[in-house]
């Protein structure tokens, strides 16, 4: 009697998706870092490997384009009022923000949906035309030049981003928690601060960190702005990109593109856990 047939076990059928997910996923991942990674490539070129044709991998790293910007005193100073910008305008953007975002998901107000549809709008009002009259009027105030004037114009298009992104936390959470406040006495203040924000927590620090990553890029403000003293990184890159009289500097271009890059790599690393725990919450409670 031929029991192989018996004693076999049975195969088990390999299915195909989630290896093509992880594939697909490797993919897009390299798609889109590789323009990073030629970044920092490049930054450790010579020039003269920079416009090899066709372009190779394999070259003599050096440290030449760093070494030359990192010398420069302005590098630095930039490099602090884009940090001090970044987390001013961050900071001012989620409590005015978070603030507006409570008051339209709970307080009820007549024409309270148009109003945060017009402030909504008002994100697509194009930069050029909200950066000249700020110019006209910081100029007539002596405020030019000023990390205040740098904030204070972020928070103008970083505002209504958290304030429709804490909206959606405050819709997502129960009404009876304010009112439970309110009822042992606290007044409606009272219960945003101690019960609705420590609540949203996770939230307001996710929606703090993308408002700070938009404002450490942003070109357009700081370069009408500011002159000198409260000048940012993309200031210098643009000001780099726009030296083209002996060609376009590629090395010095990369490297302090690479120096711009690096500090939002790693401080997304360190919040990442309340980044990602920010925006499970919204996802799972929107």
């Amino acid at each position: 009697m031929n029991t192989t047939g018996i004693l076999a076990a049975p195969r088990r059928r390999v299915r195909p998706g989630p290896y093509i997910r992880i594939v697909a996923g490797v993919v897009f991942c390299f798609i889109f870092l590789f323009p990073l990674l030629w970044m920092f490539l490049t930054s450790l070129k010579e020039q003269r490997d920079i416009f090899t044709m066709p372009p190779t991998l394999f070259f003599t790293p050096t440290l030449e384009s760093y070494v030359t910007y990192l010398q420069r005193p302005d590098i630095w100073r930039r490099l602090v009022n884009t940090v001090i910008v970044a987390v001013g305008s961050g900071i001012v953007s989620v409590i005015a923000g978070g603030m507006a975002g409570y008051a339209l998901a709970r307080i009820k107000l007549r024409g309270a949906r148009t109003i945060g549809l017009l402030i909504i709008l008002s994100r697509g009002v194009p930069p050029i035309a909200l950066a000249v009259p700020m110019f006209l009027v910081a100029r007539k105030l002596g405020l030019t030049d000023k990390h205040i004037t740098l904030i204070l114009a972020y928070c103008t298009f970083l505002i209504p981003y958290v304030m429709w992104l804490m909206r959606g936390f405050f819709l997502a959470l129960p009404k009876e928690l304010e009112e439970s406040a309110m009822l042992d006495g606290c007044s409606r203040f009272g219960a945003f601060f101690k019960i609705i924000v420590p609540i949203s927590l996770p939230g307001l620090l996710s929606t703090m960190i993308f408002s700070m990553i938009l404002a450490w890029e942003e070109l357009l403000f700081a370069l009408v702005l500011t002159n000198r003293k409260a000048s940012t990184i993309p200031v210098a890159i643009q000001g780099i990109a726009g030296d083209t009289i002996n060609g376009a500097n590629w090395g010095a271009l990369t490297a302090v593109g690479t120096i711009t890059v690096i500090p939002v790599i790693i401080f997304a690393l360190i919040v990442q856990k309340w980044l990602i725990q920010g925006l499970a919450d919204g996802a799972t409670k929107g």
